[in-house]
């Protein structure tokens, strides 16, 4: 008997694995197809190359309202219902950007497509804590997590093949990966829907919430800055190819998927003190990376690295949000969305002033101050929490 539902655990934990893989593969899948074709939208729709730029901009404004959106929402989602509608909109997004006659078109398509990115983030690592069978929730995690780094290892360069024929073809990628999703997700059966929401105002009165954004948003910065531009570094100074950056950075992601593997295995009883470890340690690799540049073999390797902390950095941080008392997964992985798209454009910022104050090494210097500074508001909170628990047990005396 202990066999049989051994057995039925691990498929129910392996199917679910591979729903949440599958969405979160598509959401990055489909914010990513847009960066090696911009050349190529701007020339064909008649339009600047800084103007076809924006259009990653417009999706991920739209991602965080809607993030935000579905924490002020008073409303029980049910989460299969809740990704068929992201993954729905992500592939209709695919179809009308596909198909846009104009510019204006295309940029009213990323704005769906922003919904959609949305609600499949944010269902899509709540669904790791609510679909995860007993002991399972760090492999589900795990699994979820690694879906948005294997679209830049598997997705970029079939992408990149593709689009070097048409731009519009392009979008068949994460539209293929969107469908064969929502398949998989459609086919689950329905579940309980999501404990009624707090209120925004109560919800980050709840010990340790804001901090806890506070940290997701400084950390995604920093990262999603180095994501932005590191690419450019590899060309610009190292004079490498677009092609041979793409495949540098193609191998450098799968640190992040190591690293997540390699975390999980204390996630569920170290998150906290894992934030401590991989934030400084990204801090202190970022600022390597923009200011020692010997090689470009050393380069791919410090961004590896980057990687590997990132990966184990993102899973602990979501462990602690999933852990925060009195917020339902759902919102506090709204949250995490919300944070995840808004350190994206803030990183994208900070990466440019840098660059523009004083080249590749301001720019390392200014992205690790949001890893550092999320390692700060981290250990406040630890103390902030040591403090409340001592003064429970006095009380109590």
């Amino acid at each position: 008997m202990r066999n049989v539902t051994t057995i039925k655990t691990q498929r129910a934990s392996g199917s679910a694995s591979a729903t949440l893989f599958g969405c979160l593969f598509a959401a990055q899948s489909s914010l990513l197809v847009l960066t090696p074709i911009l050349s190529g939208v701007a020339a064909d729709l008649e339009v600047s190359p800084a103007a076809a730029g924006q259009l990653r901009a417009v999706s991920g404004v739209v991602a965080v309202i809607v993030a935000v959106g579905l924490l002020i929402i008073r409303r029980r989602w049910e989460l299969r219902g809740l990704l068929a509608l992201g993954l729905g909109l992500l592939a209709t997004a695919a179809v009308a950007s596909a198909a846009a006659p104009s510019f204006t078109a295309l940029a009213v398509a990323q704005i769906v497509l922003g919904g959609g990115v949305a609600l499949v983030l944010a269902g899509g690592l709540a669904a790791a804590a609510s679909w995860a069978p007993d002991g399972q929730r760090a492999t589900l995690l795990s699994w979820a997590l690694v879906g948005q780094p294997s679209a830049w290892i598997v997705g970029m360069p079939v992408i990149g093949f593709v689009g070097d024929h048409s731009w519009r073809l392009a979008w068949l990628v994460p539209l293929a990966a969107c469908v064969l999703t929502l398949i998989r997700v459609l086919r689950r059966e329905p579940g309980t829907p999501e404990p009624a929401p707090t209120s925004v105002r109560k919800l980050f009165r709840r010990p340790g919430a804001t901090r806890w954004a506070t940290t997701e948003l400084m950390a995604y910065a920093g990262w999603a800055g180095v994501l932005v531009y590191c690419g450019s570094l590899l060309t610009e100074a190292h004079g490498a190819s677009a092609a041979a950056a793409g495949i540098a950075l193609g191998g450098g992601a799968s640190g992040f998927v190591i690293g997540t593997f390699v975390a999980r295995r204390w996630v569920e009883h170290a998150a906290r003190p894992m934030l401590l470890i991989t934030g400084p340690g990204m801090a202190a690799a970022a600022l390597i990376l923009g200011a020692v540049r010997p090689s470009f073999g050393f380069s791919v390797t410090m961004f590896a690295v980057i990687a590997f902390l990132a990966g184990a950095r993102m899973i602990a941080g979501s462990a602690v949000g999933l852990d925060l008392a009195g917020v339902g997964a759902l919102q506090a992985m709204s949250i995490r969305a919300a944070s995840m798209q808004g350190g994206y454009l803030g990183g994208a910022v900070l990466g440019g002033v840098g660059l523009a104050l004083g080249g590749w090494s301001v720019v390392g210097a200014v992205l690790a101050l949001p890893l550092l500074i999320s390692v700060a508001v981290t250990a406040a909170d630890r103390g902030s929490a040591r403090r409340s628990t001592e003064n429970l047990k006095v009380g109590a005396r």
